[in-house]
């Protein structure tokens, strides 16, 4: 599997700072080449007003695995055609192309995005469909993998694509070391709806939830039910299943699978332990069924994924 080791992220005019933190955080100070660059080198100002010295111009997406579009104030405004040459070449050599909140109209106003799916920030999708009728503008997901384009959504989702990107091509382990630094999760299930506004209950709902979500967390080799976190969490079937869909984003079933399943990418990059011992602890009963069930959901049998990611 190919590993990107060079990064570079284009910071345009009105650069967010936040985009600028996340990607900093996470490719720089994880010891990947790590550059910013802008049209041309010199003086930006980001949202808050600071100045931004930055070193490099265009000629960095040239060489760099994964080229960045980062989001910026003046998204609704047509991006210099330099920019959007350069970030056609870099496509057309191989680059992973990846963008997130705002940032995502650049890939798509070059072109790179048309009859593919694609997600910016919730509140910003209406506008990018509208400039982009040709992009298929998912605003439900985190984030979306078209293989050599990704997209992700709004402000912190920023960190969900980063992560994702480390994971696909890194594997989990790295992930979640890099996560475990953050202090932030290394993956979370589900997409923006849940972050729309909805009401939000007065009572003790949400923290009987959250030591519920912990407790299965920390309980993967046990064959957990519903109905078994539904009583830990002193709710009915229905309410907890309407509670936690609302929290998460996803069902129980499909977020309790995603857990062992991140758990066993751990395991399998990290120990020498047999297939057959990992479906155990990540709380299946059968090895043959987690073989299945990975390979569904990870494109590759478990030890070919060992294989790939093995650490040490």
């Amino acid at each position: 599997m190919p590993k990107f080791r060079s990064v570079a992220a284009y910071a345009p005019q009105g650069v967010t700072a936040l985009g600028l933190g996340i990607v900093n955080e996470i490719f720089n100070r994880s010891g990947f080449d790590f550059a910013v660059c802008a049209e041309r080198p010199g003086t930006l100002r980001t949202d808050l007003g600071l100045p931004l010295s930055v070193e490099h111009g265009l000629d960095v997406l040239d060489r760099a695995d994964l080229v960045l579009a980062l989001p910026g104030m003046d998204f609704r405004a047509d991006p210099p055609q330099a920019v959007l040459a350069a970030f056609r070449d870099a496509h057309a050599r191989g680059a992973l192309i990846a963008a997130h909140c705002v940032g995502t109209f650049l890939p798509a106003a070059a072109g790179l995005l048309d009859d593919l799916e694609a997600t910016t920030h919730w509140r910003f999708a209406t506008d990018l469909a509208a400039r982009h009728p040709a992009v298929r503008v998912r605003p439900e997901s985190l984030y979306i993998d078209q293989g050599r384009l990704i997209t992700g959504a709004g402000a912190v989702a920023g960190i969900d694509l980063c992560l994702y990107l480390i994971r696909r091509e890194h594997g989990a382990a790295t992930a979640n070391q890099i996560a475990r630094d953050l202090v932030t999760t290394p993956y979370r299930s589900g997409g923006q709806l849940q972050y729309l506004p909805a009401p939000v209950a007065d009572d003790g709902d949400d923290e009987r939830l959250s030591e519920v979500i912990a407790w299965a967390r920390a309980n993967l080799d046990r064959r957990i039910s519903v109905d078994d976190l539904a009583a830990r969490a002193l709710m009915s079937r229905r309410s907890f299943a309407r509670r936690f869909k609302a929290a998460t984003g996803a069902t129980p079933h499909a977020w309790l699978l995603a857990q062992r399943l991140n758990l066993a990418e751990e395991l399998l990059e990290t120990t020498d332990l047999p297939v057959e011992n990992i479906a155990h602890h990540v709380g299946y009963g059968s090895a043959a069924v987690f073989r299945e069930q990975f390979a569904l959901r990870r494109g590759v049998p478990p030890r070919d994924y060992r294989r790939a990611f093995k650490q040490g």
